[in-house]
């Protein structure tokens, strides 16, 4: 039985034309990631525990806002997850007093050496009622665009 609304996760998957190898370091090389999401992660690092924190380029058009995350769980060339506060565009809201939510992303060998991402992000209804849907709308667009960059990087890198 599921406890979770249609509001609370996002998912969705994307096949990339990319072993699963290179598709894992464009996921968890910080740099990497950094390069395809948008974000200045020049000389950190993915750790389990560890906060990674940089701040996003205006290709996004929030360039005053911090990609600020906390590492859950890295388990090599299947699962990379990580907990943070969605959508923090106001700078004025102190969003380090809201729950997080978490994101996972794994990943499945396809037919031809090509590699299935899927990404899922839930924790949404634990945002505070006068922000959920627009964070929710705001990250199902997001996250569309964010796997289309991550094939895209994959398969050139």
């Amino acid at each position: 039985m599921s406890t979770t609304s249609e509001t609370d996760r996002i998912e969705r998957s994307i096949l990339v034309n990319a072993p699963r190898e290179r598709v894992w370091r464009a996921l968890t090389t910080a740099e990497n990631f950094g390069t395809w999401f948008g974000v200045n992660l020049k000389d950190q690092t993915f750790a389990a525990g560890q906060r990674t924190r940089g701040l996003m380029d205006a290709s996004c058009g929030h360039e005053d806002v911090w990609f600020d995350i906390i590492v859950e769980r890295i388990d090599p060339q299947d699962l990379f997850s990580y907990r943070w506060n969605p959508y923090p565009v106001d700078l004025t809201i102190d969003y380090s007093v809201e729950e997080p939510t978490l994101v996972t992303f794994t990943l499945k060998d396809a037919p031809d050496k090509s590699t299935l991402i899927t990404v899922v992000e839930s924790g949404f209804d634990k945002i505070p009622s006068n922000r959920r849907m627009e964070a929710f709308r705001m990250h199902t667009n997001g996250w569309e665009a964010q796997l289309k960059n991550v094939a895209n990087y994959a398969n050139t890198h």
